[in-house]
């Protein structure tokens, strides 16, 4: 596998620009992202082309939702000063590397990716039958490949498209990673590093080619890792030359799989705007009481007195999201015997969500009331990620001939 170490620290990952976030967006992704900003050196992006892949008859709601979820994320805890928030449009090079990969992309490699089916069957009262939502998995593979991010957070149902990035990134590199003096160069890095540290690096890629031993391998990337005293392009060529392939332009990323989201909706299906059945972050807490009083509880329970069975009562579901053993316990018990009422069984519920809304809501009035400051946020992160973009651009360029 052709994979630069150091690439492995950065993260990539966006979501499209839907307006105002609710529960299952925060406890599915932005919880998320609050532990990874901390580790990773992390990329969070507004996917607004991608937006217009579905969307494309209709732009005019994309600009304030894209505000309304960039002032939900930062709300929620994203840290500019730890993660660089950007949108997707505002960076170019995601379209220029998406249109040079889809010069070597075979159309069957589109056409298989199990959501492009499934998302125009979901869809069927919008016309998918155009040139972008074919492409929006190798745009996706753009966004990764255009800042060499090695981690991307997804769920199970998103890996098929990590493992698109991976062969596109493999082609890519098989294609046009073979410099006319690639060797000689890679021979000349190796000078660079040391008599000793050449004659290990060349020991492990010896121990490697010979005999296919994959801790030489990972012993001799961990090596190049250290390496002070070479450059980035010079590292990047020794990492290729280790498997006898060429400079490794674009690695290949790995999947990193978040657990799936347990927020249930309001009527016990996955929260979604589409159902109706969600609690926005900024819902006014009176409004988010009301929601959480009048769910739908265990038909059986007609009657105060009626027993019931929590497995078939959607409140239980945010009982194992919210609730401690103990009171999940009070609940089981009080339930069966009908010992507590529908409304006693919300309550514990009602007080965990608005103490959890409480704090971003708070963050979001703040940021809500100085919009410039938001822009100012977006406007520096777009900076940043435009000059990776631009470094990666470069190499693509020149490994294309289009560097005239």
């Amino acid at each position: 596998m052709n994979s630069v170490a150091g690439q492995y620290t950065r993260v990539l990952s966006g979501m499209r620009p839907t307006g105002r976030l609710h529960l299952g967006h925060y406890h599915g992704v932005l919880k998320n992202w609050l532990d990874l900003q901390h580790e990773y050196e992390c990329f969070f992006f507004v996917a607004d082309w991608h937006a217009l892949t579905t969307h494309y008859d209709d732009p005019t709601i994309i600009p304030n939702s894209v505000w309304d979820m960039v002032i939900d994320w930062l709300a929620a805890g994203i840290n500019p000063s730890e993660a660089t928030m950007f949108i997707q449009s505002r960076v170019p090079e995601h379209a220029e590397l998406h249109l040079l990969l889809s010069m070597m992309t075979p159309l069957g490699w589109l056409e298989r990716v199990p959501s492009y089916k499934d998302q125009q069957e979901k869809l069927k009262e919008r016309d998918l039958a155009t040139y972008g939502f074919l492409g929006y998995p190798l745009l996706q593979s753009a966004d990764i490949l255009i800042y060499k991010a090695g981690q991307v957070p997804v769920g199970e149902d998103q890996v098929a498209h990590v493992e698109l990035t991976r062969e596109v990134a493999r082609r890519f590199n098989h294609m046009y990673g073979r410099e006319p003096d690639f060797e000689e160069k890679a021979q000349q890095a190796m000078k660079k590093m040391g008599k000793k540290t050449s004659k290990l690096y060349k020991q492990y890629r010896k121990t490697y080619q010979e005999q296919g031993d994959t801790e030489a391998l990972d012993a001799a990337r961990a090596l190049l890792e250290s390496q002070q005293n070479i450059t980035v392009n010079d590292r990047e060529r020794l990492f290729g030359y280790i498997e006898g392939g060429g400079k490794v332009i674009l690695p290949e990323p790995q999947s990193l799989l978040t657990k799936a989201s347990k927020m249930p909706g309001l009527d016990g299906q996955k929260m979604s705007k589409s159902y109706e059945n969600t609690i926005s972050l900024r819902d006014d807490p009176a409004k988010v009481e009301k929601a959480l009083k009048t769910m739908p509880t265990d038909p059986a329970r007609v009657r105060r007195t009626d027993p019931g069975d929590p497995a078939k009562c959607p409140v239980w579901q945010f009982h194992q999201v919210y609730s401690d053993q103990s009171t999940m316990d009070w609940v089981t018990e009080g339930c069966k015997s009908a010992g507590i009422g529908c409304i006693e069984c919300k309550q514990p519920i009602i007080d965990k969500v608005l103490a959890e809304l409480k704090p971003i809501q708070d963050r979001a009035r703040e940021y809500e009331e100085q919009p410039d400051l938001v822009r100012s946020v977006i406007n520096e992160g777009c900076e940043k990620a435009r000059e990776i973009a631009r470094e990666t651009m470069s190499d693509v360029r020149h490994a294309m001939s289009l560097d005239y």
